[in-house]
């Protein structure tokens, strides 16, 4: 399978793409845009921002055409053995799951606008990219050549984006042997030392903590906008981030350091630690699950916690982290009638808007706060021999190495064979049901000398308790759990 993507008049922001399918033996195929993208749970339909499309023989006549849904193609292929499909792509959206470009960024995501030859998902896949002299990319897909691109299937493909400018920033590093770029485009001058310091310290602090990494290579993909925005979507062996605005300020970077370790440890859990529900993807249609809570509340929990564990962050600082994530939930969804797993399923529903009144809970932010809670307990009835940190690496070693998904009993096994016992109070209580968390979370947070308070007004207030036994094991809680040598860090260094 081939893919050319050009640009002829890049204020117009349309991509004009030829996909070429070759060893075709049927009178018809079948092509797929998908319907949805890799780590956004809803139904998205790309297909209107297509303004044309059309099928022609390799000698350059019209074949018949037509659609089937919205965001499917029949094609009679008279007994050619390749067809080329021609279309056109609007791509004027700058998110970090979307596609745009202009006189000096292309920015692509490829799940956007390529689609997929019914039966042949697994192919592999070229792209070439008729860029304007002088641009740089940044991706994660091999190269194969001169602005070409392979991917060794679709899936891959999709889970790949793209940016290319002349004016693309770049900084590396090395952990464990693994590569990691941090690519920036945007109006700013980065502190490139303090950025590959912070950033080394927690893709260091993830990967001792789980054992190895899944990918050679990582690429922290950043466009920066004038304007406020903060978006951020995990892919195979990169991130795509969007931040703003571009005033360089403390809250900047504060935001790119907590989106970058939270995307970064998507690479283990969601990428490779899968639900079983969604492996492989199906792009046609919804593929619905009940453990987004896991995917996004533990990556939350864990984003902030491992940029504590690895001295990026101070107590204070985590503790403000922490703050955010309860008032979310305690002023916006703190009655909310769904359970957390029934606002995971219900994520393709809506997920992603504000919704009716007390209807649904956030997966991040209420994920984040049960995810808490069972570390604390777990800690607390092992004194810390045991955590969520071993849970994370039993799902690891038994569902993401062999990359086969889990499910939510699998789930569930998983935490009470790590806690010795059936917890069924969790899961009726945090999971399964809509019971408030508060006696819950202020029982595991005075196990670590912090202790919530809900005013009558709404507001939420996370307070540090000066008890010495709070403390001590407050430090074991936020303590580092990365064992590098100073030798080894020097030699990374």
């Amino acid at each position: 399978m081939h893919y050319h993507i050009s640009v002829a008049d890049p204020q117009s922001h349309f991509l004009l793409i030829t996909y070429t399918i070759p060893g075709i033996t049927t009178d018809f195929i079948e092509i797929q845009l998908p319907a949805w993208r890799p780590g956004r749970y809803e139904l998205q339909n790309f297909a209107k921002n297509i303004q044309f499309v059309e099928a022609i023989s390799a000698t350059g006549d019209k074949l018949p055409i037509h659609k089937v849904t919205k965001d499917r193609w029949q094609v009679g292929t008279a007994d050619q053995k390749e067809v080329k499909i021609r279309y056109s792509y609007h791509a004027v959206i700058q998110n970090a799951g979307s596609s745009y470009v202009d006189e000096e960024l292309w920015y692509l995501n490829f799940v956007n606008f390529c689609m997929y030859t019914e039966g042949r998902i697994t192919d592999p896949y070229e792209i070439s990219l008729a860029l304007p002299a002088g641009y740089q990319i940044a991706c994660g897909l091999p190269s194969g050549g001169e602005n070409i691109l392979v991917a060794k299937d679709f899936y891959q493909l999709v889970d790949s984006p793209l940016l290319a400018s002349q004016s693309l920033q770049k900084c590396e590093y090395n952990v464990r042997g693994v590569q990691f770029k941090i690519w920036m485009h945007g109006n700013l001058r980065p502190n490139w030392r303090r950025i590959e310091r912070d950033f080394r310290r927690f893709s260091r602090e993830q990967i001792a903590m789980m054992g190895d990494f899944p990918e050679t290579e990582y690429h922290f993909l950043n466009l920066i906008l004038p304007t406020a925005f903060y978006h951020g979507v995990e892919h195979q062996n990169s991130t795509m981030i969007v931040l703003g605005p571009d005033d360089e300020g403390e809250g900047l970077y504060s935001d790119l350091l907590g989106v970058s370790s939270h995307e970064l440890f998507h690479t283990w859990n969601i990428i490779r630690i899968r639900p079983k529900e969604l492996l492989p993807y199906d792009f046609t249609k919804e593929n619905y699950f009940r453990t987004c809570f896991v995917a996004e509340g533990c990556t939350t929990y864990y984003g902030d916690l491992f940029l504590r564990r690895a001295g990026v962050f101070t107590d204070e600082g985590y503790v403000k982290e922490l703050q955010v994530y309860m008032k979310r939930h305690f002023e916006n969804s703190a009655h909310a009638a769904q359970s957390l797993a029934e606002s995971s399923f219900d994520l393709w529903l809506d997920g992603y808007e504000k919704g009716i009144p007390d209807r649904k809970v956030s997966v991040y932010h209420k994920g984040a706060l049960v995810a808490m809670i069972l570390d604390l307990y777990l800690r607390k009835r092992t004194n810390h021999e045991q955590s969520l940190d071993d849970v994370m690496r039993l799902l690891w070693v038994r569902f993401g190495k062999p990359f086969i998904g889990y499910t939510i009993e699998d789930y569930i096994s998983i935490v009470e064979e790590v806690a010795g016992e059936t917890l069924e109070w969790y899961w009726k209580e945090c999971i399964f049901t809509n019971e408030p968390l508060e006696n819950r979370l202020n029982e595991a947070l005075s196990f670590v000398g912090l202790q919530m308070s809900v005013f009558s007004n709404g507001n939420i207030q996370l307070n540090v308790m000066d008890d010495f036994r709070g403390k001590l094991q407050r430090d074991k809680w936020l303590t580092t759990s990365q064992v590098l040598s100073v030798q080894e860090e020097e030699e990374e260094e």
